[in-house]
């Protein structure tokens, strides 16, 4: 008979394994599912994205904004969204590291820089939906349910040049649009009062064109045959039905990803908060540790991480 080798006990569950407390692998066990619903927002967004390619908006054409500076800035005011949310996750590091070193005033000091970090980038994410649905340059539907631009020259435009409209007044815009009763108008789906003004503009003005939404440019005379034959209804901003940026599930995907992403953001600066008042009352230097602090940070470099594949895949793929 063969000897019997004794390999001692097996793990028991009351040990730590790895040296992790309960609540910290907790955090983790919670962030690898938060992981797999990101996962599966982004590559829904992958698969509609490469599925309709070829009419998919750029997002260079769609976020070029900044406060309170003129002209394009393609996907700067994003840049600055990640380098800020990156930035907090240097401040958390820090709140960590002066927290293992029972350090309370630092740890305070680091928290409220972390706190900022997170308001600003809400600020911004808040700026961003704002511009996002009351649109930029406007669009138009059509029959083949794809959206068309004005373009002047090879130079994507925007209908409120064409029209010469000022966007920011609400009266010319909505009177002008036929939007006074946009419950109404969305009804009808169709205005042709606003898609002839638009073609006689066009004629007028033969310096511009349309834009299709496979990014071909036609010329004026092509452009103006096309909308008389296509065109149904011009879109302003974007919401969950109508997008004015492109095909609507980019839209859709905008407001799910970006808001979820800012849903986690928002409860993490509320977390943080709560951990900040537990500091300043010296409730973790009387536990004699900062595991807390830590704890949250994990959750905090999550997010930044996260926002950092938003990013990518979102905004530049």
């Amino acid at each position: 008979m063969s000897e019997i080798k004794n390999y001692g006990e097996a793990w028991k569950g009351g040990d730590k394994p790895l040296a992790a407390s309960y609540g910290k692998l907790m955090m983790w066990f919670f962030l690898i599912t938060d992981t797999l619903t990101f996962s599966a927002f982004l590559a829904s967004y992958g698969f509609s994205r490469f599925k309709y390619e070829s009419v998919w908006p750029v997002p260079e054409d769609v976020f070029t904004h900044f406060p309170f500076l003129s002209g394009e800035h393609p996907l700067l005011f994003v840049a600055l969204m990640t380098f800020i949310l990156i930035m907090s996750s240097v401040t958390m590091v820090l709140a960590v590291n002066y927290g293992h070193k029972m350090q309370k005033s630092k740890v305070i000091l680091w928290l409220v820089l972390t706190i900022v970090g997170g308001c600003l980038f809400l600020g911004s994410q808040a700026w961003e939906w704002g511009h996002f649905i009351h649109g930029d340059k406007g669009g138009i539907a059509t029959k083949d349910e794809y959206v068309v631009h004005v373009a002047q020259g090879n130079k994507l435009s925007s209908v409120y040049k064409l029209m010469e409209i000022d966007k920011y007044s609400n009266d010319h815009s909505l009177k002008y649009f036929g939007l006074e009763d946009l419950t109404q108008e969305m009804k009808k789906g169709f205005d042709e009062k606003n898609i002839n003004n638009l073609i006689e503009q066009l004629k007028a003005k033969p310096e511009f064109n349309i834009r299709k939404a496979d990014k071909t440019i036609l010329s004026n005379e092509e452009s103006i045959n096309y909308l008389k034959e296509n065109a149904t209804q011009i879109l302003v901003g974007a919401n969950l039905v109508n997008n004015e940026y492109g095909h609507r599930l980019f839209a859709d995907y905008f407001f799910f990803i970006t808001g979820f992403n800012g849903f986690h953001v928002f409860s993490g600066v509320v977390l943080l908060i709560i951990i900040l008042i537990n500091v300043i009352m010296g409730t973790y230097e009387r536990r004699g540790h900062y595991e807390m602090v830590e704890k949250v940070g994990l959750y905090w470099h999550f997010v930044d991480l996260v926002w950092v594949f938003v990013f990518t895949f979102f905004y530049l793929v």
